[in-house]
């Protein structure tokens, strides 16, 4: 259960089932960074357009470096 109030999945109208939709036909399932972003599916469309615009311009391998990298320098543990 997230901390935060967040639009469950089978609620979700509009923009943010579009957003959903697109995602589980993408992945499979809804992320939870999605989900945390529900009250704002806007922010999250814009979101998900720089993550785009960033991979689009580097492989995939080394995006995923990248990002295992920044996050073990701010210590994360998820």
């Amino acid at each position: 259960m997230a901390y935060i109030h967040t639009i469950p999945i089978d609620e979700a109208t509009g923009l943010l089932k579009e957003l959903y939709d697109a995602e589980r036909v993408a992945s499979g399932y809804v992320d939870n960074t999605s989900q945390a972003f529900s009250l704002r599916p806007d922010v999250l469309a814009a979101w998900n357009n720089l993550l785009a615009s960033i991979k689009s311009n580097i492989n995939l391998r080394r995006y995923e470096l990248v990002t295992i990298a920044a996050a073990s320098k701010l210590r994360c543990s998820c």
